[in-house]
């Protein structure tokens, strides 16, 4: 596919060119906010749906699309509109937002058939963003085949659509509270016209430069997080066995330079905090299938800039083999029972 072939970065004339044609629509908040009411959002699953929820009460006129008729039919009984092809989405949108499983599945919304890009190379949608969390290298494919497209509806100078990459942390929870982190890559221009439309899901959003960037703080992201959940459960489960209580070693962490968000916010031992999936039986957060599957796009990133990183094997290496051994579907701190054999708290 000559999209796969082509450079992954953008031209220096075509990232100008995308700022001056969006410098009309960064002027005010309040502005972008008028220039973009109409929302399509492609994936309605646990992160999704709850996205597509705020979008809906703050306002926007949302046109909604997921393989599953099901997750479809839950919104349209609300009044929301829903097609029946990502093409079709993008007919209705200003802009559009993709949150879908993985670098697969993005590449075949925007460039497959019925995908966002399908048909004379002019799309209606101004805006596209990608809130999935994949690899940096096919968010600047995309990036790129969006790049050379033009718009159908054209306004005064503004010819080009733009791609942003803003793939989110804080999980289902802070979807559904609206207190989500987007890491946004893309021109600036087009992170500031998007930024009212981002700010109806979460509570910061954070600029990381050009395409591709915010994809590749995600993965960056993840890995401390794999790494510090790993070293956490590690330092309960040996202090469990040297007779240190978790609690105990739980306040000596968060008082001392062991201090984590996996000690201080989101502890792995069952019977040590409430609400945070070990005290129920890691039901719910963030699947260690899904940390896996980040680790392995942290791994693939290494190795396309040949930089050495042995914690990235080792953590994916753990998480995988959480998969194998059935915990698939549990959240990733189960670590600390599953692999360390850490005891509850009693």
């Amino acid at each position: 596919m000559a999209i796969l072939r082509a450079q992954a970065l953008l031209s220096l004339s075509k990232l100008k060119t995308s700022l001056r044609l969006l410098h009309r629509f960064s002027s005010s908040s309040s502005h972008h906010s008028t220039q973009f009411q109409n929302v399509g959002f492609i994936g309605l699953g646990n992160m999704g749906s709850r996205m597509v929820n705020n979008l809906v009460k703050a306002g926007f006129n949302v046109t909604v699309h997921d393989i599953s008729r099901d997750a479809m039919k839950m919104f349209t009984e609300m009044g929301v509109s829903a097609r029946e092809t990502p093409y079709e989405v993008a007919q209705d949108s200003q802009v559009v937002i993709t949150m879908l499983p993985s670098s697969s599945h993005v590449m075949d919304v925007y460039t497959g058939t019925n995908g966002l890009l399908h048909g004379d190379k002019a799309i209606r949608p101004a805006l596209l963003i990608d809130s999935s969390t994949i690899d940096p290298q096919t968010t600047r494919k995309i990036s790129l085949a969006v790049s050379n497209c033009n718009l159908k509806d054209k306004r005064d100078n503004w010819e080009k659509p733009v791609m942003l990459d803003a793939p989110v942390s804080g999980g289902v929870l802070a979807a559904e509270a609206a207190t989500l982190t987007f890491m946004v890559g893309g021109p600036e221009d087009a992170y500031l016209a998007a930024r009212p439309i981002l700010q109806s899901m979460g509570r910061t959003s954070i600029y990381c430069g050009g395409s591709g960037n915010g994809s590749a703080a995600k993965i960056c992201n993840n890995l401390a997080m794999a790494v510090s959940m790993l070293g956490t459960s590690e330092a309960l489960a040996l202090g469990q066995s040297l007779g240190i209580s978790a609690t105990t070693l739980t306040q000596v962490l968060n008082t001392s330079s062991g201090q984590c968000w996996s000690s201080d916010k989101y502890n792995p031992v069952p019977g040590v905090m409430k609400g945070v999936p070990s005290s129920r039986d890691y039901s719910g957060g963030f699947a260690s299938k899904l940390m896996a599957k980040d680790l392995s796009l942290a791994a693939a990133s290494a190795e396309e800039v040949g930089h050495k990183s042995a914690l990235i094997y080792k953590a994916h290496e753990i998480y995988k083999k959480m998969c194998e051994d059935g915990h698939e579907t549990k959240d990733f701190s189960c670590v600390f029972r599953h692999f360390y054999n850490g005891k509850d708290e009693v």
